[in-house]
């Protein structure tokens, strides 16, 4: 059907373009301005935040180990709770207390937390020694990253490239695409300022190889993005740090910065190697 243009509909169109260009051209001229103007502040307000979370990075990597309390959910049942020592100075390590239960090893030791260390990409977990098997008379079990991370993630994660320490976690945020402030919060009592930001895939950076593939992490958890928020207090210091993936949140309170003690392997004669038995069963540990 062909439109027929009436003398009707051709005087108010002409009407209409007439008034556009008669009152429209400084309106124009004024929304472009304003669209312009919106932008600038929207991009002076990311360099802001960028530059607050840069300082709070900055000085996290400075200092090169805290006091953690870290709690972990999987959206499975009980988090998983892990208090003690991050080091990053040199290479990750932590040195660390778990609920036992929680974690599901009391069937390898009566105590109600288990000491965890994680030095030169391999978890050692203080257990009671067994009487028979890998573990027979040994102190601690050993379970490498790539059984945790898969390979790619175990990668990522070891060594002085880290990625899993506060620190490599803070050095995230540069990847992010979106980020907000969310405003002034007390955490633990400390004034702080709630920074959000979001890492898609494209976004993830060097964690791009820790966080994809079969066996990694964060594709285990069902997610396909990494959101970070970040509470900095005094000294532009974290307070709070917590990490979603997927159907997993890890959330890292900071008590003390710096000054920890060197976290060192157990002696090899007190440890059983239990990783090649974790990777043939398909179960996850830590």
């Amino acid at each position: 059907m062909k439109l027929r243009y009436t003398a009707a509909w051709v005087g108010l169109t002409a009407a209409a373009m007439v008034t556009a260009t008669a009152c429209g051209s400084e309106g124009v001229k004024s929304a472009a301005e304003g669209a312009e103007k919106a932008a600038d502040t929207a991009v002076s307000k990311a360099d802001t935040i960028m530059a607050a979370l840069s300082r709070a990075t900055d000085r996290t990597e400075e200092l090169g180990s805290a006091e953690v309390r870290t709690t972990t959910e999987l959206g499975t049942g009980e988090p998983i709770a892990m208090d003690g020592t991050y080091s990053w100075g040199d290479g990750y390590a932590l040195d660390v207390e778990m609920d036992t239960d929680a974690v599901q090893m009391q069937d390898l030791t009566d105590s109600p937390t288990v000491r965890t260390l994680f030095v030169d990409g391999a978890y050692y977990y203080d257990i009671d020694p067994q009487p028979t098997g890998p573990l027979a008379g040994k102190e601690w079990m050993k379970i490498d990253g790539s059984a945790v991370f898969g390979e790619s993630g175990a990668a990522a994660f070891s060594g002085t490239g880290g990625g899993a320490s506060p620190a490599d976690s803070m050095k995230g945020l540069k990847y992010a695409s979106d980020v907000e402030d969310l405003g002034a919060e007390t955490v633990n009592g400390k004034p702080t300022t709630h920074y959000r930001a979001v890492l898609d895939g494209e976004d993830m950076g060097k964690f791009k190889d820790a966080f994809s593939g079969a066996d990694s992490m964060l594709n285990s958890t069902g997610g396909d993005s990494i959101t970070m928020d970040v509470w900095v207090g005094e000294k532009d210091l974290p307070v709070r740090l917590t990490q979603e993936f997927g159907a997993m949140t890890v959330t890292m309170d900071f008590d003390k910065f710096g000054a920890t003690q060197d976290i060192v392997a157990p002696p090899a004669q007190e440890v059983g190697d239990l990783t090649e038995e974790v990777k043939n069963s398909g179960a996850m540990a830590g």
